[in-house]
């Protein structure tokens, strides 16, 4: 049971409430919020062929995977602890938690610290959930579809600017340079999250939390991210690669059977009882989940150097490859805008099939043409307005399949299962690529066949989810969803 105090826009008229600067201001702040960990992982992810050749390890999958366990585990007790203290404050929590590691691995002289440094600052991982969460908490009714869509398409904005920021600092600093500037862009989102957004008045009751229940579903999904990650060196059949797996479903599998005794549990299971719930959160965290780890391999594709019989990267720097994905990167904020305005007079799920299958076709295509810069700019038009659809339609979909005191465990559900998606295909997808790698002086070097293997392992994922989509019932619009909001609000 949720208790609503008065919200900051308790007395205004939603229907004539617009922005203002107030608003505006507001939602810049949470945007920033919002892109931060986006912005942090394109630019870690650009930096990561860099790194692994500086400190020479064929470890450098962890550079991105620590931290993104530690989110996973971290999420079940942030969301509910945002529930009871307040989601802006533990969004400063976490945003604090985030300096502190930006800062170890900044000042890191070896791989080890390095690693230490990004576990610690993964504690931010849960931070788009909390955004969306109190969007819904602070904004007019009238205002959270469109605010929660412009949030959703600032992954265009960054896939625009991240990467020629990323290219500049890279490309003049190095690596080291980047790690600094997470720093600076973590700083300065703890800044204007402390004066410029407001506290939500939306509080769960304090009840006793549920540390068993929240360990069973947080570790046993992190022991299965990490037992796929280790699979490859281990032996899949090995004991130890089994026992993380294998101990990290019984975990969640245990998790449901002791969620549904306790009085007050970590999650509700009667919520995935929904079926407008379980299949929108499965369906998207698979595409998003494919997305965000494409990336990865990608950004191998295009900054690995270009060795005759060593590596068939395309040894692009970083700028270049910011020039090249530009005009995709302005497509997908377009079409993520127009994608918001749409899904008031098209149901979201027929939206979303199409932006799954286009965003599939897309890195299919990529897998076969991506040897020069025609070929790319070309089939990543295809995957842009893909993703454009995808990006913007995940959080209105979260608004349209739960009730509005259930927001932030939905976002947090959502978050968490593209989280662990995007944590075991990227480590299934560095299995694949390694296939026909060459090691030398410490450092992987991949061939042609590996990186096509790897975009078409996203490429079939993706399509996957999007059949999927025929599960998803029909729910509660945008526009009655926030009816519903002006209810609780009133």
């Amino acid at each position: 049971m949720t208790l609503n105090v008065e919200s900051p826009h308790q007395h205004e008229d939603p229907g004539k409430t617009g922005f203002g600067a107030r608003f505006a201001l507001i939602l810049i702040a949470l945007l920033w919020a919002s892109q931060l960990n986006g912005l942090i992982g394109l630019m870690g992810s650009n930096a990561q062929a860099e790194i692994a050749i500086h400190y020479h390890t064929t470890q450098i999958a962890w550079f991105g995977q620590i931290g993104l366990l530690i989110g996973v585990f971290s999420t079940p007790f942030i969301v509910k602890f945002a529930g009871i203290i307040g989601k802006k404050r533990m969004l400063v929590i976490i945003t604090a938690l985030g300096f502190i590691g930006d800062l170890v691995a900044a000042f890191s002289t070896n791989f080890e610290t390095l690693l230490i440094g990004r576990a610690i600052a993964g504690f931010y991982g849960p931070s788009l959930a909390l955004v969306y969460a109190l969007t819904r908490d602070v904004f007019p009714p009238k205002l959270v579809g469109p605010a929660s869509g412009f949030l959703g398409g600032g992954m265009g904005v960054l896939a625009l600017g991240g990467p020629f920021l990323s290219g500049a600092i890279l490309d003049s600093h190095g690596y080291r340079g980047v790690l600094w500037f997470m720093v600076i862009a973590t700083g300065i989102s703890l800044l204007a999250l402390l004066f410029i957004v407001p506290e939500s008045k939306v509080r769960e009751p304090r009840t006793p939390v549920d540390w068993v229940g929240g360990i069973l579903l947080g570790g046993g999904l992190t022991s299965v991210v990490y037992g796929v990650g280790k699979g490859e060196g281990w032996g899949w059949t090995s004991g130890n690669t089994m026992t993380f797996i294998g101990g990290g479903l019984l975990a969640v599998v245990v998790f449901v059977l002791v969620e549904s005794k306790v009085p007050h549990p970590m999650f509700p299971i009667s919520l995935l009882g929904r079926r407008r719930i379980w299949s929108t959160f499965l369906v998207t965290g698979m595409i998003m989940g494919a997305v965000y780890a494409n990336g990865t391999v990608l950004n191998l594709l295009v900054l690995m150097p270009k060795i005759p019989g060593l590596s068939d990267g395309l040894g692009w720097t970083a700028t270049k490859n910011a020039w090249v994905s530009a005009p995709n990167s302005v497509l997908l904020i377009a079409v993520s805008v127009t994608t918001g305005a749409l899904v008031r007079r098209i149901d979201s799920r027929i939206l979303l099939a199409v932006g799954g299958t286009l965003t599939a076709v897309g890195i299919a295509l990529i897998s076969q043409y991506h040897y020069s810069v025609a070929q790319l700019m070309f089939v990543g038009v295809i995957s842009g307005i893909g993703m454009g659809m995808v990006v913007a339609l995940v959080p209105i979909m979260v608004i349209e399949s739960v009730k509005p005191e259930e927001q932030a465990l939905g976002n947090g559900v959502q978050n968490m299962m593209s989280g662990v998606l995007q944590g075991v295909l990227t480590q299934v997808a560095f299995v694949v690529v390694a296939q026909n790698s060459h090691v030398m002086k410490g450092t992987a070097f991949y061939v042609d066949s590996s990186f096509t293997k790897g975009f078409l392992l996203f490429a079939g994922v993706i399509a996957v989810g999007t059949l999927l989509v025929a599960l998803i019932p029909k729910a509660k619009t945008l526009d009655e969803a926030e009816v519903g909001q002006a209810a609780v609000a009133a």
